[in-house]
């Protein structure tokens, strides 16, 4: 099979980008992959293509030729925000190939891309024909301005049908697909299909594991790093830290004077798995509707459990007394009553789950299985669009 897969970098690495590469060097085994990006930019040149969002046609240029070049079976499209576009989307459809898009967040709905403003989930985006709530509330970085071009975008591109013109959009989780058919997007069910993510097999280490539970993540409000902190300060409890992010400054001044958590910064992927794989548990307490974060399956993959917000996919991802347990992320009294909930389990019950992460990795996130199903659909969109 001949795949073209379009994806547009951000101006710093993120999971979208890991996803991205990684389905690549995936579908590279088996299959003819060819990749276009497209590459943010600061200065003058990011104030052109972000003024360019919504028409981009240089972008739009670009990708034709590609499939004049390499005529592909189907084309694979990642994030679009903001270098190449919505538009694109139709230079495609108009090359009559088939076209799938992967909706790693809900940009589609509103300019936050992540239903969360100001320390809570925001979801007045998803009852508006015209996201101007969020506008109001300036929800991408705290700009007016941003905020209304990012939503004049994918409003003249909902009024103008392009993403009609995509033929299947992948999102991560059944949780995911209820957001966008629960929305004015205003899709059809058939629109969609569920594929998450998955992670390579790291064989698991099988090391004895520590006291001390382990963060892994962007350093940023959505995350709810700082609350996890306050949290933890309170208690006896070990915490190690791993990430950058906005928040740094703050987390480094929280965590200079106390005894029981240790700011390990950026590190890289080996180091982070190194500790991870001895680690107590992994602790995600995002206060936003995630994606499917990478670390939980990292996590699961090693055999380690994942105590978890229970909020969004989180709730469904993470099983309690299974494959981890819940906590409320907004009250420090209901975190430190999941850790000690953990920490007063008997080790056979703590086994018993360490053992169901594992399976948890092997029955739904390896890459065989997420491949799989990946062709599947591309298989799918391309016989689909013959008959049409």
């Amino acid at each position: 099979m001949r795949i073209l897969v379009v994806h547009n970098y951000y101006q710093h690495q993120g999971g979208e980008d890991m996803v991205f590469h990684q389905e690549i060097n995936a579908l590279r085994r088996d299959h003819e992959v060819r990749e276009l990006t497209f590459q943010n930019k600061t200065g003058f040149g990011g104030l052109l293509q972000f003024l360019s969002y919504p028409f981009n046609l240089s972008a739009s240029n670009s990708v034709k030729r590609m499939i004049r070049d390499f005529h592909p079976d189907v084309v694979h499209v990642h994030n679009v925000h903001y270098a190449s576009g919505p538009m694109m989307l139709r230079a495609i459809r108009s090359c009559r190939i088939p076209m799938v898009m992967t909706l790693h967040n809900y940009r589609l709905i509103c300019p936050s891309a992540t239903l969360f403003y100001k320390n809570s989930l925001f979801t007045r985006s998803l009852s508006e024909k015209f996201p101007w709530t969020a506008v109001k509330l300036r929800v991408l970085d705290n700009s007016f301005l941003k905020s209304l071009w990012v939503a004049f975008t994918y409003w003249i591109h909902k009024k103008l049908g392009t993403f009609n013109k995509v033929n299947k959009f992948i999102v991560l989780s059944d949780f995911a697909e209820s957001i966008f058919l629960n929305s004015t997007l205003q899709l059809p069910d058939d629109k969609f299909v569920v594929k998450g993510n998955y992670v390579g097999d790291p064989k698991p280490v099988f090391k004895t594991k520590g006291e001390c539970f382990i963060f892994i993540g962007r350093l940023a409000e959505e995350k709810g790093i700082i609350p996890l902190i306050n949290a933890i300060k309170a208690t006896s409890y070990s915490l190690k830290i791993f990430g950058a992010g906005p928040q740094q400054n703050e987390v480094e001044y929280l965590t200079a004077n106390a005894a029981n958590i240790t700011f390990f910064g950026f590190q890289s992927a080996d180091v982070i798995k190194q500790h991870l794989a001895e680690a107590n548990a992994l602790l995600v307490p995002s206060i936003c509707y995630e994606g499917m974060p990478i670390t939980i399956l990292e996590s699961f993959s090693l055999g380690i459990p994942v105590m978890a917000s229970n909020i969004g996919i989180l709730e469904k991802m993470v099983i309690p007394l299974y494959t981890g347990l819940h906590f409320n992320p907004f009250e420090q009294n209901s975190i430190i009553a999941s850790l000690d909930q953990w920490q007063n389990l008997n080790i056979s019950v703590k086994d018993s789950i360490r053992a169901n992460c594992r399976k948890e990795y092997i029955d739904k996130y390896t890459p065989a299985q997420n491949m799989s199903k990946l062709i599947a659909i591309y298989k799918d969109v391309i016989l689909n669009a013959k008959q049409s």
